[in-house]
């Protein structure tokens, strides 16, 4: 006990350390994560799909090119539109990455092989000065 007492704030610190890494087991299993930069490279040598789950007005304000664009809360609806990159790579983008973390969740559920989501979302896409586009 009073070894309890003497070390409670490494003990603590250990617990929280443990839970946050069960954490991010559990919440990444819906898609791999990958970089800007990683998503950049599926695009161009495995024709990748990059699918934008964020909402219109914020689709609007730039996205990436030829990206397509289905709002995460229709996604599951628009399934058939998409079915035919099952087997190729699809990235799912949103702002920062966590509705996109979503999207990975329904498109793997819904069958899809190679599912990925873009780490840090469009954020992460324009900091690394990358190409975007409003038409």
């Amino acid at each position: 006990m009073d070894f309890i007492q003497q070390n409670f704030m490494w003990i603590g610190l250990s617990a929280l350390s443990g839970g946050m890494l069960l954490w991010q087991t559990f919440m990444g299993s819906a898609g791999n994560g990958i970089s800007a930069n990683e998503a950049t490279l599926m695009i161009n040598r495995q024709d990748a799909l990059v699918i934008d789950v964020r909402e219109t007005a914020e689709w609007s304000g730039g996205h990436i090119p030829n990206a397509r664009h289905i709002a995460l809360g229709n996604l599951a609806k628009h399934l058939s539109e998409i079915e035919k990159f099952k087997e190729k790579p699809v990235i799912v983008v949103c702002a920062s990455g966590n509705r996109s973390r979503s999207g990975c969740g329904i498109l793997k559920k819904a069958g899809f092989q190679q599912v990925f989501n873009l780490n840090g979302g469009i954020h992460a896409w324009s900091d690394a000065s990358l190409p975007m586009t409003k038409k």
